[in-house]
Order: structure tokens, then C-alpha cells, then sequence
């Protein structure tokens, strides 16, 4: 499994990471594996955004972020120089035991779907 987070949908980074993602699930499912994307936004948001990039994967919404802390993947961002609390841009590969083998955070959207193939490919 690719398990992907995000800080917000429609957005150009984000859009750019969940393109990819689409785009490489053929050969992500030829791995039998799946990818769920997560972030912040509610479930009318997330089915606009799927309905709108024809995205084949699941998008689950973290509104607490409780579930982006438990990976790691909420933390201090800056923007303008300005310093809140966000999604930080990551994604982890599990595998079919459960067992995290590859753990990206702060990563760029096109390379974090270079790096999960990577990953997946070797698998």
C-alpha cells in the first residue's frame, strides 16, 4: 500500500502528487498494491477532487489530523514567513504483513510518486 498525505485538493502541488499516483496505478496494481491519499479536507471536497482528476484510488479525510501525527506528517510549515502547523507533504509504503518499508517526509510531489514506484517496483 501507498498511503499518501497532502496538505489540500485542487491545489497544484497536490494535484500534480494525485496525477501521478493515477497515473502510475496500473503498474501499482500489477504489484497488487492500492493507494489511499489523505488530507484535511472533508468528503465533499475529496469527491470533487477525485470526480474532477478521475482519480481510481481512495481519499480519506484527517480533519484532526490525528491520523497525519501518528505518521509524522503534521508539523511546522512556513509560508511568507509565516510559521503554522500543517499536512507535511509524504508518503509511506507498506507492506503486505503491515510493515512500514519506505517512509518519505517533506518530499516533493513528483518525486514522492518517483520514490513510492521505486519502492513498489523492487517489491
Amino acid at each position: 500500500m501507498i498511503l499518501y498525505f497532502y496538505p489540500k485538493d485542487d491545489t497544484p502541488g497536490c494535484t500534480t502528487q494525485a496525477c501521478g499516483f493515477r497515473d502510475a496505478y496500473p503498474q501499482i496494481e500489477e504489484k497488487n498494491a492500492v493507494v489511499i491519499g489523505i488530507s484535511p479536507d472533508g468528503e465533499k471536497s475529496h469527491r470533487k477532487f477525485k470526480t474532477k482528476h478521475n482519480l481510481p484510488f481512495i481519499l480519506l479525510s484527517d480533519e484532526d489530523h490525528r491520523v497525519a501525527e501518528e505518521y509524522g506528517a503534521w508539523g511546522e510549515k512556513s509560508m511568507y514567513g509565516r510559521k503554522y502547523m500543517g499536512i507535511l507533504r509524504s508518503h509511506f509504503v507498506i507492506d503486505e504483513q503491515g510493515k512500514l518499508v519506505d517512509a518519505q517526509v517533506k518530499v516533493s510531489p513528483a518525486d514522492s510518486v518517483e520514490r513510492a514506484m521505486n519502492v513498489i517496483r523492487a517489491a
